[in-house]
């Protein structure tokens, strides 16, 4: 499948949302707000909000559009300011790692298109995005996958083999299967 990465911005609003609405507000009304300050909002107001975000530069994401400008999956990113939510934050807490620059939280792909690359060219979209941003220490927390079945609903911040694909290293274990992974992304000019 043919595809082109873009920023979620204004001028990529309306994709998202499509993208969003024709998978149930993603776990049924996300809306990718759930590792953002506003994460206890319930109800139609989380759209608004993360439209909101997203329209004023407050929410950042690689998004993978289709050879049709459809949509199939998203990376999110962020500062920690941006992005203060992080899975597992007790066992985090416990022996906290620097404090990143960026934090990846939520990897995407439309159902209908898993297992095409979606969430690799996503997750390497946000690492570029964040070089032209002037790069710095990147960290997400993930599932290590290898020998076990994990359904593809847990896994909305990828896979730890995925990520240490693309250079990053386990740092702790802060869950059954989950690590906190972490690099450090060189910046370079946009362009």
């Amino acid at each position: 499948m043919a595809h082109t990465v873009r920023p979620l911005d204004a001028s990529t609003w309306d994709a998202f949302a499509e993208l969003v609405e024709r998978n149930n507000g993603i776990f049924g009304g996300c809306w990718c707000l759930g590792f953002h300050p506003e994460r206890g909002q319930r109800g139609p107001v989380r759209r608004a909000i993360k439209e909101e975000r997203v329209r004023t530069g407050g929410a950042h994401a690689a998004l993978v559009l289709d050879e049709h400008g459809a949509a199939q999956g998203w990376c999110q990113y962020g500062d920690p300011g941006e992005l203060p939510g992080i899975k597992h934050r007790r066992e985090y807490d416990k022996d906290p790692p620097p404090r990143p620059d960026w934090r990846i939280t939520c990897v995407f792909v439309d159902k209908k298109h898993r297992g095409h690359g979606i969430a690799r060219a996503a997750l390497e979209g946000a690492l570029d995005q964040i070089a032209g941003a002037g790069g710095g220490l990147v960290e997400a927390v993930s599932e290590v996958t290898a020998g076990r079945d994990a359904p593809a609903r847990f896994l909305f911040s990828a896979t730890v083999e995925l990520f240490e694909e693309l250079g990053f290293a386990r740092g702790r274990q802060v869950g059954g299967h989950a690590w906190i992974v972490s690099r450090v992304v060189p910046g370079h000019p946009v362009g």
